[in-house]
């Protein structure tokens, strides 16, 4: 792989792919020749390794939610709040005049349980979070579960436990596809995991002046939707969720050209209960799950063409986000879904964002008789 150079403040190794960064002001937008300055983040652009990972291995996960639940006051952390705003009724809160930096354990815990029951949560004025710096990341990450290492994905130089989207007016490190008519292309990250993430947090470094919104929709709320029979059907079925898509698209050569860890397919519930609050949520996205288990392959189209369609439509299942400097938005993702916005590309600015994600537990069966055996989809299908 061919090796480039930073212009910022820090070089890469020789084994690495990086980017040449124009310079731009302080939300990103690109300041010309009248003003040459360093972009601020340079340090935290994405960062493309030629190492090797092993397979993940399984692993106890013990939600911090369970602990917020003996608290006398589970919402406690919120109590110096100056404004707490739900976004729709069913679906996220805004928080204004909450630091997540001064929260301690019991506070994370807390925030853990809070997001669980909304599924989303936006702190505004979170600069001295995001300029922590990726050390902090990952000790705030870590606290919710095991960090997990994207397989494709750029990081930080040296934090592989840092996801990070970026997309400028020379290049693009998101997966993206280009021939589509819209860019909303709705999942969960990562869902091909045995453990996919639970409690997420992301934030933006840069953003275009205006666009790149974020839409988030409720699956507890989208399965709701649908009738009792058709839940109870749904509830006994299984689908593979699969990596070899977003791994071949990296092969390509897009999006940095790098496959670090093996892809993995492995087999989920369409319904999974959330192990603190007992919520049931549609368990299907558009970009990782390929089919239903024991299905005729055009019973499986059919139903999850009619699963897509549903989360694609729901609007009033949805809420969106719009990003201003210093917010930074946690959401669940094994009751939410999620879809970036790509709407700014003519204006050439910069969105440069940072995810941190823990794994959570192996997603659990609504209907306890579902048996999912080790995970591995039959090679036979």
């Amino acid at each position: 792989m061919p090796s480039t150079t930073v212009t910022g403040t820090e070089q890469a190794t020789p084994a690495a792919t990086v980017l040449k960064l124009r310079p731009t002001s302080e939300n990103g937008t690109e300041n010309g020749a009248q003003q040459e300055e360093p972009y601020r983040y340079a340090h935290l652009v994405p960062h493309f390794s030629e190492d090797r990972y092993p397979p993940l291995v399984p692993f106890d996960h013990v939600d911090p939610g369970f602990r917020a639940l003996r608290h006398p006051n589970p919402r406690s952390f919120l109590d110096n709040a100056t404004d707490v705003v739900e976004i729709t009724p069913y679906l996220g809160t805004e928080v204004h005049g909450v630091q997540l930096t001064s929260l301690d354990s019991d506070g994370r815990d807390q925030l853990a349980l809070e997001v669980a029951r909304r599924g989303l949560i936006v702190f505004r004025d979170q600069h001295d979070f995001i300029d922590r710096g990726p050390e902090y990341y990952r000790e705030w990450g870590r606290h919710f579960g095991r960090l997990h290492i994207h397989p494709t994905s750029g990081h930080p130089a040296g934090y592989p436990e840092i996801h990070l989207v970026y997309r400028d007016a020379n290049s693009s490190f998101n997966f993206e596809i280009s021939d589509s008519i819209t860019s909303t292309y709705w999942h969960t990250d990562v869902s091909y995991e045995l453990q996919p993430p639970g409690l997420t947090t992301f934030f933006l470094l840069a953003q275009p002046t205006t666009g790149g919104d974020t839409l988030f929709t409720s699956q507890v709320r989208t399965l709701k939707k649908l009738s009792p029979p058709f839940i109870e059907f749904l509830k006994g079925l299984k689908a593979i969720h699969s990596g070899m898509e977003q791994a071949n698209f990296s092969k390509s050569g897009k999006r940095g050209a790098t496959v670090r860890r093996d892809p993995v397919e492995h087999v989920h519930p369409l319904v999974r209960r959330h192990p603190v609050t007992g919520e049931e949520a549609l368990y299907v996205n558009r970009q990782f799950t390929r089919r239903i288990v024991g299905l005729k392959k055009e019973e499986s189209e059919t139903i999850l063409k009619f699963l897509y369609d549903h989360i694609d439509k729901g609007g009033d299942n949805q809420a969106r986000v719009k990003w201003s400097p210093g917010t930074v938005v946690l959401w669940d993702n094994r009751v939410t879904a999620h879809s970036a916005i790509v709407d700014y590309g003519e204006s050439k600015e910069r969105r440069h964002g940072a995810r941190i994600t823990p794994q959570a537990e192996r997603p659990i069966p609504a209907n306890p008789g579902l048996d999912l055996g080790d995970g591995k989809p039959d090679p036979r299908l």
